[in-house]
């Protein structure tokens, strides 16, 4: 195929012309500019808005220790490591990294990967491949879905937090040769409902295979360590492998694995994902340990507290407007994240409802396919510790009135 017929094709794609006639229309939900540091009021094209939109669910990205942190670690080591933790990339700091969070976990040893998509990539395809069996949630997030098919095991999936379907792929695997191992997210990205750990690690258990827990959204809030939800519902001990990312909560870069000692190493020389790429960089390092010392203090106790009970509140601000509000279980003793969730439907609808909210000063993410099923597209509210009650308010607000456009 020539340069051209290429060319000519990738322009003929569905994806590409709905992205270029939003663009005309000035409707396009993405790309928009950040001008300032985002927190509860960030500037996004000039303007001040109420962000909504961001991961920075403890207002962390801008707290001056973990900016410190980042600006130090960048004057003793540069900008980039320039190569790869096998070789010239591996520092003292990317060593603390990894002990910090060990300890904080609780594990034998933690490895560190540049972003969290290379530590979903990287933990499964190191681990398993052709032979083995990977069953995982229908709603788990991309990178780990990419993870699957690129180790080359079978992959099956089960309905979205639904026991009885596990248990149905779990029983037609239980003969089959090769490891098998179920992969569930805590928190789920989209809609931001929660897992229910304790049932899916009892039935790992039961048919004697391994859990992968990805903690993402729930480090650094949920727990008496604020380690995730296998700390909240006491499951620890029975999974197998703790992933967490430091882009949420943790206010940087890049992801880990936290487990045994055997495991992680075998990570460090099977996981290509880590053997080739480069090492983070000093300042999103420094600015991890930072952060995770903060996440670890009183300080970090009532930020997560406060976070949670933001989510609530809007929650229930919604739920008051008559607007559906997702995020909230009723497993796991009632926990709930920072993720509140509202469905719109058709594609269209939902760009117009975002738009509105834009206008109205109200910054939110919007979440349309692929990301979530065709027709199913969502707002995608993420609060912060730093939101107060008036912009929690004027959030529902904005989100009822939107709403009307297209009732």
């Amino acid at each position: 195929m020539t340069q051209h017929a290429l060319i000519s094709r990738v322009r003929e794609t569905s994806r590409l012309s709905a992205m270029r006639g939003l663009q005309e229309q000035s409707s396009l939900p993405y790309f928009h500019r950040i001008e300032s540091p985002v927190d509860a009021l960030t500037v996004v094209d000039g303007r001040q808005v109420i962000m909504f939109g961001s991961n920075n669910y403890l207002a962390l990205g801008n707290h001056p220790q973990v900016v410190s942190a980042a600006n130090a670690a960048t004057s003793q080591l540069g900008a980039a490591m320039l190569g790869s933790r096998l070789y010239t990339g591996t520092t003292g700091l990317h060593l603390q990294l990894e002990q910090e969070i060990a300890e904080w976990h609780h594990t034998e040893s933690a490895i560190v990967f540049t972003t969290g998509y290379q530590t979903s990539v990287g933990s499964i395809c190191g681990l398993l491949g052709v032979g083995d069996s990977i069953v995982v949630d229908s709603a788990i997030h991309t990178s780990i879905r990419d993870a699957c098919k690129l180790s080359g095991a079978n992959i099956r999936t089960f309905q979205h937090n639904q026991l009885d379907s596990l248990r149905a792929q779990l029983e037609r695997l239980k003969d089959r040769d090769g490891m098998t191992l179920v992969v569930i997210e805590s928190i789920y990205s989209m809609e931001g409902d929660v897992a229910p750990v304790t049932e899916v690690a009892d039935l790992c258990r039961e048919y004697g295979v391994a859990l992968m827990l990805d903690e993402a959204h729930s480090v650094g809030l949920l727990g008496a360590e604020r380690t995730g939800l296998a700390e909240l519902c006491g499951v620890t001990e029975q999974v197998t492998i703790r992933m967490g990312t430091f882009s949420k909560a943790l206010a940087s870069t890049g992801g880990f694995i936290a487990g045994p000692r055997d495991l992680v190493d075998a990570l460090r020389i099977n996981a290509t994902a880590f053997v080739f790429s480069m090492a983070a960089i000093p300042a999103s390092v420094g600015a991890a340990i930072a952060a995770i010392r903060i996440v670890r203090s009183d300080e970090g106790a009532e930020l997560a507290a406060q976070v949670l009970r933001n989510a609530d509140t809007l929650r229930s601000l919604l739920s008051d407007r008559a607007v559906a509000a997702g995020g909230a279980s009723a497993a796991n003793g009632g926990a709930g994240g920072p993720i509140v969730s509202v469905p719109i439907g058709h594609e269209l609808a939902a760009v117009t409802v975002w738009c509105r909210l834009l206008e109205n000063g109200v910054f939110t993410g919007l979440s349309m396919f692929p990301a979530v099923p065709q027709g199913h597209a969502i707002l995608r509210m993420s609060t912060m510790a730093s939101h107060s009650p008036e912009m929690l308010q004027t959030a529902a607000d904005a989100v009822a009135s939107a709403l009307k456009l297209i009732a």
